[in-house]
């Protein structure tokens, strides 16, 4: 995952290289020393607001504009590449359960970014086994650039495939827009700038470098989400989440990460350039929820496993289910 935008090798000067620069963090440190202060009440976290948005004209502005004739090129050279698969894997992209648990634990039991003075630092460290305990309600907040057509289609198929990850982890998934714990904004350029408040009052254990980071983030993130652990919940136990999703996208973009980004936000935060078939790959050969992305879902969420869990702790229980799920090694 690289940070550069350029030309593609061999292609017209000026065409975007075809690279994802994908932002999961997960926020443990601040609320946990928080936390251990256990006469100090814990504030209940306010629900942000609508999305403050600029004055609506009649065109989006130049900056936005731009991003997506960008967006526009980029999926146009994933796709001339074969890559942005929707098949999920197939007779090509074989794998054993040792392949399945191996990917798993450098996926859920590592983190992809690391938390560092000026906003997170891209560094793969260990992490504990994190996921949800409680039911993950998902709230849509879209910007007044996004059309009524538009809208009804991302809920659909938001509303659908929380109903697929449900299924796939046993545990309850589902949108509520009055009472959400984990926030999904489709905003454009213009209106991610106005996103500040609503980003603190949902995740106030961010440093405003990181606030910043979101409200500025550059054309080579296409989109992100934050979850929040270690709070009163306890280590490993996710709370609350916030996923940006850029608004300038073309479909097939807009829906691949809608799928990553909320699949992340339930504890699958790393990637790998080992996992295939996989959409927490940065080669973009996949770009939505495959066939080993469905067992590693189930696995994170299977009983025998529980939050805060090291590696050397979950690594037996890994395997074993692993092998239940995959042919052999």
């Amino acid at each position: 995952m690289g940070n550069q935008v350029g030309p593609v090798p061999g292609a017209v000067a000026g065409q975007p290289r075809p690279n994802r620069h994908r932002l999961t963090a997960a926020l443990g440190l601040v609320l946990s020393l928080a936390a251990c202060v256990a006469t100090t009440p814990q504030p209940q976290v306010q629900q942000p607001a609508r999305p403050v948005t600029p004055t609506p004209t009649a065109q989006a502005s130049a900056a936005s504009q731009t991003a997506k004739a960008y967006y526009d090129r980029v999926q146009a050279v994933l796709l001339s590449r074969g890559l942005l698969r929707t098949d999920g894997g197939g007779p090509d992209t074989p794998f054993t359960d040792r392949m399945l648990a191996e990917n798993f634990m450098t996926i859920a039991l590592y983190d992809e970014y690391a938390r560092g003075p000026t906003g997170p630092v891209q560094r793969q460290t260990p992490s504990l086994l994190r996921r949800w305990d409680q039911p993950v309600r998902v709230g849509l907040r879209f910007g007044e650039s996004v059309t009524p057509a538009d809208r009804s289609t991302d809920t659909a198929r938001i509303s659908s495939y929380l109903s697929r990850l449900s299924r796939l982890t046993g545990h309850p998934i589902r949108l509520d827009d009055a009472n959400p714990n984990f926030w999904v904004y489709i905003v454009n350029e213009d209106e991610r700038q106005a996103l500040a408040p609503q980003i603190r009052a949902a995740l106030p254990g961010l440093t405003p470098a990181e606030v910043a980071g979101i409200v500025d983030m550059p054309l080579s993130t296409y989109c992100l989400v934050y979850a929040l652990s270690g709070s009163k919940t306890g280590p490993g136990v996710y709370s609350q989440a916030f996923a940006v999703i850029r608004a300038e996208h073309p479909d097939l973009m807009r829906l691949s990460c809608i799928h990553e980004e909320i699949a992340q936000g339930l504890g699958l935060a790393n990637d790998s350039p080992r996992a295939r078939p996989s959409i927490f790959n940065d080669d973009e050969e996949f770009a939505l929820l495959t066939s080993m992305d469905e067992m590693m879902l189930r696995i994170l969420y299977n009983p025998a496993l529980r939050p805060g869990m090291s590696e050397t702790e979950a690594r037996p229980i890994v395997y074993s289910l692993a092998a239940q799920m995959a042919g052999p090694s």
